[in-house]
Order: C-alpha cells, then sequence, then structure tokens
C-alpha cells in the first residue's frame, strides 16, 4: 500500500505519517527528514538545501525525485510507504506514478490533510525547529509557496480518484481515526 500524505507546512504529516506506519506496518519516507539529516551533517546536498529553503523556495524536482528514487530502492520499502513531503509538485507526481509503474505497484491513496492557515502559524512557530524562516513572514512565504506550487498535485490525484480531504484539527488521536476510516 502506497499512501501519499499531503498538506501545508504545519499540517500534521509526519505526525499522522507515524500513526500509520506504526498500525498498517509501512515503510515512511520523509523527504523532509531526509533534507533535515543532510542538512545536519552537513553534506554537499544538506548545504545546497539549507540555501534554498532559508530562501523559502522548494527544492529542485530533479533532486527530490532522484532523492526518492534511490532510497526507496531499499528492501523496507517493498511493503509499501508513506510518502511525507513527496511529491510537491505536478512534475514530481508524474515521475513518481512512472517510478512506482516501473516497479508493479502505484499510489493507493492520497490523504490530503486540511488545517485553517492561522493554526498552521501557530503550529510551525511552536514547534521550535529553528528554520531561519520560522517567523510569521516566513511561514506565509512557505504557504504561499505551497499554494502555487504544491496544491496542483492535488488536481493531478484528483483526476485520479485519489484523493482523500481530512480535517487536520482537534487531536492527534482524532485525527488518525480519520485517516483510518478512509484507509
Amino acid at each position: 500500500m502506497n499512501i501519499i500524505l499531503f498538506g501545508p507546512p504545519g499540517a500534521g504529516k509526519g505526525t499522522q505519517a507515524e500513526y500509520i506506519v506504526n498500525h498498517f506496518g509501512l515503510a515512511h519516507l520523509s523527504t523532509g527528514n531526509m533534507f533535515r539529516s543532510a542538512i545536519q551533517n552537513e553534506t554537499p546536498l544538506g548545504i545546497k538545501v539549507k540555501s534554498i529553503l532559508d530562501a523559502g523556495e522548494l527544492v529542485s524536482d530533479d533532486v527530490v525525485v532522484d532523492l526518492v528514487q534511490e532510497e526507496t530502492t531499499k528492501d523496507m520499502y517493498l511493503a509499501g510507504c508513506v510518502f511525507d513531503g513527496f511529491p510537491r509538485t505536478v512534475a514530481q507526481a508524474e515521475s513518481f506514478d512512472h517510478m512506482l509503474a516501473n516497479k508493479n505497484t502505484a499510489v493507493d491513496a492520497l490523504i490530503s490533510l486540511v488545517v485553517p492557515e492561522e493554526e498552521l502559524i501557530n503550529r510551525i512557530l511552536s514547534r521550535g525547529q529553528g528554520r531561519s524562516d520560522d517567523t510569521v513572514e516566513g511561514v506565509k512565504k512557505r504557504l504561499t509557496v505551497y499554494e502555487n506550487e504544491t496544491k496542483p498535485v492535488l488536481d493531478y490525484y484528483e483526476k485520479q480518484g485519489l484523493v482523500n480531504v481530512i480535517d487536520g484539527t482537534g487531536s492527534v488521536e482524532s485525527v488518525f481515526e480519520r485517516i483510518k476510516n478512509v484507509i
């Protein structure tokens, strides 16, 4: 089973991914975690990604797709995966679908977490990850980038009948119950 967790920064994708992984026994692939690790370890990719993220921009499709393609060659992904933070653009989604088709599998569902902007801003500022753009203005810029560049991915998967919209507000457990009901 391949599930895409989708939503703006602060929607709870990482938190819900852990619940889904534990409940359904799937692997978890978070491009954000992969990038954070590369940044923390100051790898060449990490240094490049940090400068892009510090500017509030998205990492290029080629870099992200190559990273995911390399990661998903590991055996832990054979039984399925929760994809958290990927794909973020239609070009990534098209490449992803092609990559999965080559492995004789496909996306089974896209779970879109919907949270009001004010709550997203509060969540991001309160989690204290220390990004240089963790300011109200920086978060609003990231949300604008999401709206303009990432949200079209919803339309792409909606045409395939794979989108499930979930209210991402309330307790972590109540959001997870909503997700379980659609999976």
